[in-house]
């Protein structure tokens, strides 16, 4: 692929959105590693004659997902970040059977639907569903020695709080994500290993904790911030 085509975009999706699509699968045809400099906002700028506020959109979209970071000064640019546990799944994810993009959209989708979720479960939740949230709660407490026990308790609270959500049509499309994505993370999780610490998910632990108790105490205010923390890659 040529230095001018290498970061092309395409429609429909916004032109930042496609554009961070094609550097991510230009890091991957080219077999990055962490540490490794991808381009810099000027090379990305006259390769794809994208205007100035597009590119620093992609930039931020990709490093939102914890896949650049910048450097700044002499010799800096875009770099390939570290992975975290959470990068280091999707990426598996996006290599499972079902295909890169349907994955990358059953993500996408479930993200975009997060807080929409959030904040139907905190105006219509019941004594009944904040005792269900806690035990759920309960559940992933006591799975964090162990990767998929976690992520199978994971999957488990965000279907409980899916249910209390009335929107049916919202409802059914998140709970089909959960299911597209609960199904692929098994083969992810072979390749996880001792990459998902403990550490690691004592602070996943700790955003769910703020998410449920925000939706038990109807602090619809709040869920914005926590929800962005969630899909937070960190």
């Amino acid at each position: 692929m040529s230095p001018e085509s290498r970061f092309q975009t395409s429609l429909p999706r916004s032109r930042a959105e496609e554009l961070a699509l094609s550097i991510q699968e230009t890091i991957s045809q080219r077999q990055l590693a962490p540490g490794d400099m991808v381009s810099t906002l000027q090379e990305i700028r006259a390769q794809t004659g994208l205007a100035r506020s597009t590119v620093s959109e992609a930039v931020r979209l990709l490093r939102e997902r914890g896949i650049l970071e910048i450097r700044p000064g002499r010799g800096g640019g875009l770099f390939l970040a570290q992975a975290t546990p959470v990068v280091k799944l999707r990426h598996t994810l996006l290599n499972v059977a079902g295909g890169a993009a349907e994955t990358r959209d059953a993500i996408e989708l479930r993200e975009t639907l997060e807080h929409f979720i959030a904040v139907q479960a905190a105006r219509h939740r019941t004594d009944d569903d904040t005792v269900r949230l806690r035990r759920a709660m309960e559940a992933m407490r006591d799975s964090t020695a162990d990767w998929e026990a976690f992520m199978q308790a994971n999957w488990a609270l965000h279907r409980d709080i899916a249910a209390i959500c009335p929107n049916g049509m919202a409802r059914a499309v998140y709970l089909s994500t959960l299911g597209y994505l609960q199904q692929s993370t098994a083969p992810a999780l072979a390749d996880s290993g001792a990459e998902t610490g403990m550490a690691y998910r004592r602070r996943r632990m700790a955003v769910h904790e703020q998410l449920v108790e925000a939706i038990i105490s109807g602090r619809e205010d709040a869920l914005a911030q926590i929800v962005k923390e969630h899909n937070s890659p960190a």
